[in-house]
């Protein structure tokens, strides 16, 4: 179980993926950590041919490979739990902009701030943004209008054809 769930989405498991690379970076780069001083320590390295590993380099022995294990795991529960930290902290604010969220989908930084102050938005007035359509590119809902044609999404008929 991780993080107190028991199933880990594909975001969240991206998520992790990502904060263990900067983690591993963070050790074997960048000399973040403190057991292994300011050293930079290569990872394996693979000799590719045609897309596949052929061969494999070790460039720390056992002992600082572990070692560079245990760094990466501190790193990222330490982020974990300084995550959780600032969302409990935060709580009341975290579930203001969720509820703002499921009401209005998007959400602006100025609505945003404004709903953190407890003032309601109005967003009745905000028309939504449409991008044209690329030509020759037809959207089309399968729904007869009363001529019995399909209607196009943006509720404006068939698309007419293309002159020759």
């Amino acid at each position: 179980m991780i993080f107190g769930i028991d199933k880990v989405t594909t975001g969240a498991s991206d998520d992790l993926r990502r904060a263990t690379d900067i983690a591993r970076r963070m050790v074997t780069e960048f000399g973040f950590s403190e057991k292994l001083g300011p050293l930079r320590y290569n990872a394996d390295q693979e000799e590719v041919f045609l897309g596949h590993s052929v061969s494999q380099q070790k460039n720390v022995s056992d002992a600082t490979a572990e070692l560079i294990d245990q760094e990466v795991r501190r790193f990222v529960e330490e982020g974990e739990s300084t995550a959780r930290k600032i969302l409990d902290e935060h709580r009341d604010d975290l579930e203001i902009v969720a509820k703002g969220l499921l009401e209005y989908e998007t959400l602006s930084r100025n609505e945003i701030e404004a709903l953190l102050r407890g003032e309601s938005i109005d967003k009745s007035d905000t028309k939504p943004t449409t991008r044209p359509r690329p030509p020759g590119r037809r959207t089309s809902v399968p729904t007869t209008d009363s001529g019995g044609e399909e209607a196009d999404a943006g509720g404006l008929g068939p698309e007419p054809e293309p002159q020759t």
